[in-house]
């Protein structure tokens, strides 16, 4: 039976593949008939779901009026039937499937032995954690910033830079804070250890590595972190970070300001007619509606924006690379959303509104507490306006939503529509103008002036195309006057290890193996979509 199902899903994707490739009308009576035969024959070799759907859609086209099929058309149409015709392209064997879940610890893996990093990777992605590897120093001190790691993994032998030396700059930059560093090193000498143990390291692990050792070590590490979080950083009844924590995240972003140029913003929300919360229903509830909006703030926000308890019921949000009118479209939605939030009491049930004033922050030199001053006059002209609203500090330039193209480069216009479909399901919280586009090979994709415009690139690149391979892509867009616009998952093969440290050699910002779950695919995008901003 399973040959003939073999049989089955190549004859349809030999159909698709043709009219998707060669972008062709296709007449009515030929999608009836398409239908009609997978209906009829997917049954009868034992694919019953993939019948069922062929029948219900061929019913379906039976009472239509009958008119040509576009493209587009009929990629929406098909979605389904080209998910379970490509099922076995896109689903891996158990073992190797990663849990990559949102929320999970992310861990900074630094080594230029790609296949020690490739190993890793994949055991630490087992455990349920998620890991951005780099191969270069450079790269790793991007990956800090963007990436906010929960611990750090680094070689002490690197070919650049001595991972002591990167150490020291990680320790450095995260004085007031607390991130885990673990060196790793085939060198096991004691002057070795002692020397990482004086620089700041928190363990030490000699190569060759007992990975079921190394695992509960990180782990354990990866535990002290959160505990640590919890108890010094963040605010005890609401869960959010506390005003002590405010002063270390703004020097820090100052510092990014610095490097970057790129403006970010505070805001302070306020609880609208709190008090009368406390007086109506008590303290214990108050409590109670300050813990949820907490909670609402850190589910609906993004994952690179902080939340602080800034004192009773008033917050600080501060977002990272969000200019002033982004930062105004983002609250303007998280106001819409709270306001039809329910509390109940009793027999009571009540809504709660907030109120916000943002500042755009667009220089180093200004004291936290000036900007502060500004968000705070603004809370207030809000507050003055009648509630349930937010107000910009000061009038600020004119800007156009900045834009996120993402891009999807594969040779299989199946999987190119596959992905297409995915990469519409990503939130990007209103931040950006989103574009998406389709490219058959490397080289079409890097000869469209689509590719070249002064804006983000996400790129998902497959490894093996005709004409130009993707690490030949990849190596391109890396030698562009701004590499750092893009943004690169690559598709590889898992025989393909030599392609996987060429990519991450070349700077691939994450990989991901055929055959894949289009689930672990979109938690892969999440989580490198934050770091496009």
């Amino acid at each position: 039976m399973e040959k003939y199902q073999v049989a089955l899903f190549k004859n349809v994707r030999k159909t698709l593949k043709q009219w998707f490739e060669d972008d062709q009308i296709v007449p009515h009576t030929e999608v009836i008939r398409f239908l009609h035969s997978l209906a009829g024959t997917a049954q009868t070799v034992g694919l019953n779901e993939l019948g069922e759907v062929a029948r219900h859609l061929m019913e379906d086209v039976e009472q239509q009026e009958p008119h040509d099929w576009s493209n587009s058309e009929l990629r929406t149409y098909l979605a389904t039937i080209i998910r379970l015709c490509y099922q076995d392209e896109i689903t891996p064997v158990e073992e190797h499937t990663h849990k990559v879940v949102e929320g999970e610890p992310v861990v900074l893996l630094i080594d230029d032995d790609t296949t020690m990093l490739m190993y890793l990777k994949e055991e630490m992605e087992k455990a349920g954690w998620y890991v951005v590897a780099v191969t270069s120093t450079e790269k790793a001190i991007t990956a800090f910033y963007e990436s906010k790691p929960h611990c750090i993994v680094l070689d002490v032998h690197m070919k650049e830079q001595s991972g002591f030396e990167l150490l020291l700059f990680l320790k450095n930059q995260t004085s007031k804070q607390f991130v885990p560093t673990i060196m790793i090193s085939v060198d096991n000498q004691k002057k070795t250890r002692l020397k990482a143990f004086e620089m700041g390291a928190d363990d030490f692990i000699a190569k060759p590595l007992e990975m079921d050792e190394f695992l509960v070590r990180l782990g354990r590490h990866l535990e002290r972190k959160r505990l640590f979080d919890y108890h010094l950083l963040v605010d005890e009844l609401t869960g959010v970070y506390n005003r002590k924590y405010l002063t270390s995240i703004f020097t820090q972003q100052q510092g990014e300001y610095k490097r970057l140029q790129e403006a970010y913003s505070l805001v302070i929300v306020d609880l609208d007619h709190f008090k009368k919360v406390n007086d109506t229903y008590g303290h214990l509830h108050g409590d109670y509606v300050l813990k949820e909006f907490s909670s609402f703030l850190k589910e609906k926000m993004r994952a690179s924006d902080y939340v602080f308890r800034y004192g009773g019921e008033e917050f600080v949000l501060l977002l990272p690379r969000t200019t002033g009118e982004e930062a105004q479209t983002l609250l303007d939605r998280l106001l819409h959303l709270f306001a039809k939030k329910v509390f109940s009491y009793e027999t009571h049930s009540f809504s709660c509104t907030f109120s916000g004033g943002i500042v755009e922050v667009d220089n180093d030199y200004t004291r936290l507490e000036e900007w502060l001053e500004q968000a705070d006059q603004a809370l207030y002209k809000a507050k003055d306006a009648g509630r349930n609203q937010v107000i910009m500090a000061s009038p600020v330039e004119e800007r156009r939503k900045r834009t996120l193209r993402i891009a999807i480069v594969d040779d299989d216009p199946v999987i190119r529509t596959m992905l297409t479909e995915v990469m519409k399901k990503v939130d990007v919280e209103g931040m950006y103008e989103v574009m998406i586009k389709a490219f058959k090979d490397g080289e079409t994709f890097l000869q469209d002036d689509w590719t070249h415009q002064d804006d983000h690139y996400f790129v998902i690149l497959d490894g093996m195309m005709p004409k130009m391979d993707g690490l030949e892509v990849l190596q391109r867009l890396r030698k562009e006057k701004r590499e750092d616009k893009y943004k690169v998952i690559m598709l590889t093969t898992r025989r393909s290890e030599r392609d996987i440290k060429k990519a991450l050699e070349l700077g691939a910002d994450d990989y991901i193996t055929k055959p894949f779950k289009l689930l672990e695919l979109e938690a892969r995008v999440r989580h490198l979509m934050k770091r496009v901003k």
